[in-house]
């Protein structure tokens, strides 16, 4: 599952990417309208800004914005620099692989060989869909039920 932290900059950048262009906008209107906790929000924009995603200006005037275009940001990369990995489980895991506790030689498990398929299409899909990408909850709900 994807972590809080990873869920609130993920609707941090989503807030960022809609408002693209139009200069910076406050920390307190995203953790606002995104019902993000602030303190915990300047952290998340802090580790974005670090890698290079977000731009940020002090002062009256200042705030937060994209420091790349959205139609270069896709939800992979975002969730790959929160979380560090798009693996299920530490042996399959492309750049933070861990030999996995208590359990069989990783050439012999089926259970690793499973999950390196969910993350090569997890990480397929999630790497086609950028921030400028329209990903309306309504329609999604209405065709999932």
């Amino acid at each position: 599952m994807l972590s809080q932290k990873t869920r609130y900059a993920i609707r941090a950048m989503q807030h960022l990417a809609d408002h693209y262009g139009k200069g910076p906008v406050q920390l307190a209107d995203i953790a606002e309208q995104q019902k993000i906790p602030p303190k915990f929000l300047t952290v998340i924009l802090s580790e974005l800004a670090r890698s290079g995603l977000v731009a940020s200006q002090r002062g009256k005037d200042g705030g937060y914005w994209l420091g790349v275009p959205p139609i270069d940001i896709s939800y992979g990369d975002l969730i790959r620099i929160m979380r560090g990995s798009l693996a299920l489980v530490p042996c399959a895991s492309r750049y933070a692989h861990e030999t996995c506790q208590n359990c069989v030689e990783e050439e012999n498990c089926r259970t690793r060989a499973l999950m390196l398929q969910v993350r090569d299409k997890t990480a397929h899909l999630l790497d086609s869909i950028y921030l400028t990408d329209k990903v309306e909850a309504d329609a999604y709900l209405l065709a999932a039920e």
